[in-house]
């Protein structure tokens, strides 16, 4: 069944927002929809400029780490319609922690962890780089 065979109460991303309401604190599950909404709604109206979401801003302050990861499965369920994801902590020496969320497959492959590694690896030096010329030019770092 493809993504447009569902009704919308049957979307994926429906589903998981039910099991999780039905599971999570209520609280926390405000909290969950207040972070996700906007995204969904993006993503409902093809409006996302990049696929690249960054659940630690002003918004996730004081938020659960396990409120946070539970946001990010739910935005990638609605991105992928799958319900198989996984949030994944790659430890990296340059950054501390990542947390990534990816398929279940590739969650229980190292060597495609560690591919992932490597990748954010080397968007963290490219931005660091990007950031010294930005200063150096009198430009705002904070991109």
């Amino acid at each position: 069944m493809n993504e447009s065979e569902f009704s919308p109460e049957h979307r994926p991303v429906d589903m998981y927002l039910g099991l999780l309401r039905n599971r999570m604190d209520t609280d926390d599950y405000r909290q969950l929809l207040d972070l996700v909404e906007p995204v969904l709604r993006a993503i409902d109206q093809e409006q996302l400029p990049a696929l690249d979401f960054a659940l630690d801003g002003e918004q996730a302050d004081g938020m659960p780490q396990e409120v946070r990861d539970e946001a990010a499965l739910v935005i990638a369920a609605a991105v992928t319609g799958r319900l198989d994801n996984e949030v994944v902590e790659i430890q990296l020496e340059e950054t501390g922690p990542v947390r990534v969320v990816t398929d279940a497959d590739t969650a229980s492959d190292p060597v495609r962890l560690g591919e992932i590694a490597d990748f954010i690896r080397e968007r963290h030096r490219q931005n660091e780089e990007l950031r010294g010329i930005a200063e150096v030019s009198g430009l705002p770092t904070d991109f």
